[in-house]
C-alpha cells in the first residue's frame, strides 16, 4: 500500500512538473515568438511558419516551427485568425515581447539632434511645452500622442499680476513655482488707475506668495485688496479674477497631436473604429485619467497593453506613457496611443529621450523664471 501510494505521488510529481514546464517559454519558443511579433508589427499578416523558416535563421525546419506555434498558441501567446493559417501575437504575447525579448532600439544622432533642437525653442510656460513635445514626439513615430499636465494639488504660487489694459478692462496674470501661466481679461471700474493697481498686486503678493493653491480662496485675496480702502463692488471683478485664474492652475490642460496618423493603420480602417479612437481624443476627462495612472512611477516608462488599460474603449490599443518632474514634484504626462501592434523598441527608446529633454527643458524655464524674479 505504501509502495502503490509512492508511485502515484511520483506520478503526480511528474504531471505537476511536465504542467509547470508546459507554462515556462524554453530557447526555442522564444526565438520564434520573437520572430513572430517582429514580423507581425513590420506586417500587420498573420505570420505562418514558413515566413519564419525562410526570413529567420533560426536553425529550425518549418514542422517544427509550426509545432511549437502551436504550443506557443494554446499557451496563450499567439491566436489564430479564422481567414489565415498564419499565427498573431496575443496581449499576453505582446506583454512577454516587451517585458523578455524586445531590444530597445537607440535613436540615431540625426533623430536625437532633431528632437532637441524642436525642443529648444523659446518656450516661455510648461503648457506651450508639452504641447511642443506632444507634437514633436507625435511626428517622430507616427501615432497620435497625447499629453497632460499634473492635476495632483502640488503647485504653489509664485506671482500674481494685475495690469491695466485700457481705461475699464485689466488683464489678471498668475504664474505659479511649476511654471504654469494663467490669465483672465476682466473689466473694471474706470476710476481705478494703472498706478493702482501695482499696489494691489503687491498686497496680493504678500498674502499669498508661496502659499499652496488649495490653501488659498477668494476670502484671502479679498481680505489683502480691502486695505486698499475701496469698496467691495469696486474691488469684487478683480479678486474674483484672481482667485479663478489660480483655480485654474490646478485645472490640468491636456493636448493630443497627430490624431490622424491612426488611419495609416489597417487595424483602424474600419469607419466604427476609427470612429470610436477619435471620440476618445476629444474626452478630456478620460485622457487626464488615461495618462494620471497611479501605476505610472516617476522616471519611468509605462506600457500598457490591450485589455490591460481599465478604459474600455481603448483596449485594442496600446498605450506608453512616461511623466516629466522637476525636483521630484510630477509635473505631467505625456504617452502615445497606437494600436497593439506597436513598434515598441523604436517608441520606448523616443520616449525615454524625450522625457529626458522635457525635464530639461522644465528645469530651464523655472529657472529662467526664477532668475526674472529675482
Amino acid at each position: 500500500m505504501v509502495v502503490f501510494l509512492k508511485y502515484i505521488s511520483t506520478q503526480r510529481l511528474r504531471v505537476l512538473t511536465k504542467g509547470v514546464l508546459m507554462m515556462l517559454l524554453d530557447d526555442r519558443k522564444m526565438r520564434i515568438l520573437r520572430a513572430i511579433v517582429d514580423d507581425y508589427i513590420n506586417t500587420a499578416e498573420p505570420v505562418g511558419s514558413r515566413t519564419i523558416a525562410r526570413k529567420h535563421e533560426l536553425g529550425l525546419s518549418s514542422a517544427t516551427i509550426r509545432n511549437e506555434m502551436a504550443d506557443l498558441e494554446e499557451m496563450g501567446y499567439l491566436s489564430q485568425p479564422h481567414t489565415s493559417a498564419g499565427r498573431v501575437p496575443s496581449d499576453k504575447g505582446y506583454r512577454f515581447y516587451v517585458d523578455q525579448l524586445m531590444e530597445v532600439r537607440q535613436l540615431s544622432l540625426a533623430e536625437m539632434e532633431s528632437i532637441r533642437s524642436a525642443m529648444e525653442v523659446r518656450i516661455n510656460e510648461l503648457s506651450q511645452l508639452i504641447r511642443q513635445a506632444a507634437s514633436v514626439i507625435s511626428q517622430l513615430t507616427k501615432y497620435t500622442s497625447v499629453a497632460v499636465t499634473s492635476h495632483k494639488k502640488k503647485s504653489s504660487v509664485k506671482t500674481v499680476q494685475v495690469v491695466l489694459v485700457e481705461s475699464g478692462k485689466a488683464l489678471v496674470t498668475v504664474v505659479s513655482n511649476t511654471g504654469i501661466i494663467r490669465n483672465e481679461l476682466i473689466r473694471i471700474s474706470d476710476s481705478i488707475t494703472a498706478d493702482m493697481l501695482i499696489r494691489m498686486s503687491n498686497m496680493m503678493n504678500e498674502k499669498v506668495n508661496g502659499l499652496k493653491v488649495d490653501s488659498i480662496d477668494k476670502g484671502l485675496i479679498k481680505e489683502a485688496l480691502l486695505l486698499t480702502g475701496l469698496p467691495d463692488d469696486t474691488l469684487a471683478p478683480i479678486y474674483t479674477g484672481v482667485n479663478n485664474c489660480i483655480r485654474q492652475i490646478e485645472s490640468p490642460n491636456v493636448y493630443h497631436e497627430g490624431a490622424i496618423n491612426i488611419f495609416n493603420f489597417p487595424e483602424f480602417r474600419d469607419v466604427v473604429k476609427a470612429r470610436e479612437f477619435l471620440h476618445i481624443l476629444d474626452e478630456k476627462e478620460m485622457l487626464v485619467n488615461l495618462l494620471n495612472d497611479e501605476n505610472t512611477g516617476k522616471d519611468k516608462i509605462t506600457i500598457r497593453i490591450g485589455t490591460e488599460n481599465e478604459i474600455e474603449e481603448i483596449k485594442d490599443c496600446s498605450v506608453i506613457s512616461a511623466t516629466f518632474s522637476v525636483d521630484g514634484m510630477e509635473l505631467g504626462s505625456i504617452g502615445i496611443l497606437g494600436p497593439t501592434r506597436m513598434e515598441y523598441p523604436r517608441v520606448v527608446s523616443s520616449m525615454r529621450y524625450i522625457q529626458k529633454q522635457i525635464n530639461k527643458e522644465i528645469s530651464k524655464l523655472i529657472g529662467e523664471s526664477d532668475g526674472d524674479k529675482d
